[in-house]
């Protein structure tokens, strides 16, 4: 009766904030380019249509960054860094306490900043407002507690030396953004970069530059010094290929595809050997063991796959489910898949939104006829749902072959593809076979199963029981070709910070 009681007051908070924003009267606050505390033009003039997925509308025009911006905003950043300046004299728990206004600012402004998030997403509001913009609030507060705890040892070395070491900030860093979750990977960037005390040029995902360009608006509200926050909406190949090969760029943090993810560490071979973090493609093993609790195994599967509507670089697309409960898997599935409630994003009762683009859709559909050509049983949906916006049909094959296309191509959409197995070891190896390991699931009530089968799987991130939980206290990142380094966690903060050590010769040593 208590939780009936709280789901309805929820519910109605919600239905009065969509109210308040929806697709017709959200308004566009910031669209110029962010660099050196100030909004400005591009240099060229130049600017690009935002499209709204769910309507394939334009939402408005924004400032397209080139080279020339980003040598601005490197520029700015690298002044910002400079010994001496506003941001190297500060405390670091000044620093913290930035970041934590500025995570006060966005929870202040979550209302309009979920309707924003989800008018350039696609992405239903109840997603928005309940898991992506609280989860940036998150993040941003974890790492302004660490602000002040990035620190070096002293080591008891032979000789008559003092050793120590302190951890520095690298220096500029730049973020180079994906659009399935904007301002969340802009804060899973942004706020490791501040807290160890670099300066940051992010360049936004072209498809949904809206939300970081406002939170830029919401630092620069704050009190972040000049230089140290600049945000770009523009291309890859131009203002993110000018990011990559930068000269004075010390760090490149990637989240995106493997393909662009090797150009990106080729750039950086190229350039300074700047150093670079990669969290890139997937196509994650989920396996379910016929000892499971069957309908959290069907929940948390149903969840790991089309929770945003697919477009997770985690997805748990490849199921593989034990024989003996394969076929009442497959059917509670498909009713799942079916129930799914697709339409305008901003309606409460939505919560199955828009794939990003046209281009997305269609690759998607494409997938899907090669698996009905190469002998995949199609359970249900398989082709775009309405006239008008970029949905797909939650889509369930079963009887998948290891070797279809759809078992090896990362699909990024609400594509789930399910093979049965029949014993531990034939599925890990099966689990393995595959270019990339970002992340693994695993359903059974058996502790020493979970324990050999985890162990066992090549990902950096398996979950037990469960799919798709991500907190800011926990690193997420893959081994093979789903890249190197961590987001999330204090592993995140070894990516953003030197390791220097003195070594300073004293005239008696006393231990």
């Amino acid at each position: 009766m208590i939780l009936s009681k709280l789901v309805s007051r929820s519910l109605v908070r919600l239905q009065s904030t969509v109210a308040a924003f929806n697709s017709q009267n959200t308004p566009i606050k910031q669209t110029q380019l962010f660099i050196n505390n100030e909004f400005v033009e591009a240099k060229s003039g130049k600017r690009f249509e935002v499209v709204n997925p769910s309507t394939g509308d334009v939402i408005c025009d924004v400032a397209e960054a080139d080279k020339a911006d980003v040598d601005a905003a490197v520029g700015a950043a690298r002044s910002a860094f400079e010994v001496g300046s506003p941001w190297r004299t500060m405390d670091a728990s000044e620093r913290g306490r930035l970041m934590y206004r500025l995570a006060d600012a966005i929870e202040r402004d979550i209302d309009y900043i979920s309707a924003l998030e989800t008018l350039d997403n696609g992405k239903p509001f109840s997603d928005s407002r309940n898991i992506d913009i609280p989860s940036v609030i998150k993040c941003f507060r974890y790492f302004a507690g660490w602000a002040d705890k990035v620190q070096g040892k002293t080591i008891p070395a032979d000789g008559s030396t003092f050793v120590y070491t302190r951890h520095e900030p690298v220096g500029v860093v730049g973020g180079i953004i994906p659009w399935n979750f904007p301002l969340l990977m802009f804060a899973w960037k942004m706020a490791p970069t501040l807290a160890c005390g670099n300066t940051a040029v992010m360049k936004c995902a072209e498809q949904t530059p809206l939300t970081a360009l406002y939170v830029a608006k919401l630092a620069q509200e704050v009190g972040f010094p000049e230089g140290v926050i600049n945000v770009l909406s523009g291309f890859g190949p131009s203002a993110g290929g000018a990011l990559a090969y930068h000269m004075d760029v010390d760090k490149i943090g990637f989240t995106g595809s493997t393909e662009i993810g090797k150009i990106i560490q080729q750039a950086s071979g190229q350039s300074n050997i700047k150093r670079v973090t990669l969290e890139l493609g997937g196509k994650s093993p989920n396996i379910v063991f016929d000892d499971c609790d069957l309908e959290q195994a069907v929940g948390g599967s149903h969840m790991g796959l089309f929770f945003n509507v697919g477009q997770c670089c985690c997805a748990g697309s490849r199921i593989y489910v034990q024989e003996g409960i394969y076929d009442k898997f497959v059917g509670e599935m498909v009713k799942k898949a079916q129930a799914r409630v697709l339409g305008d994003p901003f309606d409460p009762r939505t919560n199955h939104g828009a794939q990003i683009d046209q281009t997305q859709l269609n690759k998607i559909i494409g997938l899907v006829d090669s698996g009905v050509r190469q002998g995949a049983s199609l359970q249900c949906g398989g082709g775009q749902h309405g006239e008008k916006g970029f949905y797909m049909q939650p889509t369930v094959f079963a009887d998948v072959k290891d070797d279809m296309d759809i078992s090896t191509q990362e699909i990024f959409g609400p594509v789930m593809q399910i093979s049965p197995f029949k014993t531990m070891e034939e599925v890990i190896e099966r689990a393995n076979n595959t270019n990339y390991g970002l992340a693994a699931g695993v359903f059974t009530k058996n502790v020493d199963k979970m324990y050999q089968v985890s162990s066992a799987l090549k990902a950096g991130h398996v979950w037990g029981n469960t799919y798709n939980v991500l907190v800011a206290q926990s690193p997420f990142g893959g081994y093979k070709e789903s890249g190197f380094g961590r987001d999330l966690g204090e592993y995140a903060l070894h990516s953003y910070t030197e390791v220097k050590c003195v070594t300073m010769a004293v005239p008696q040593k006393t231990s």
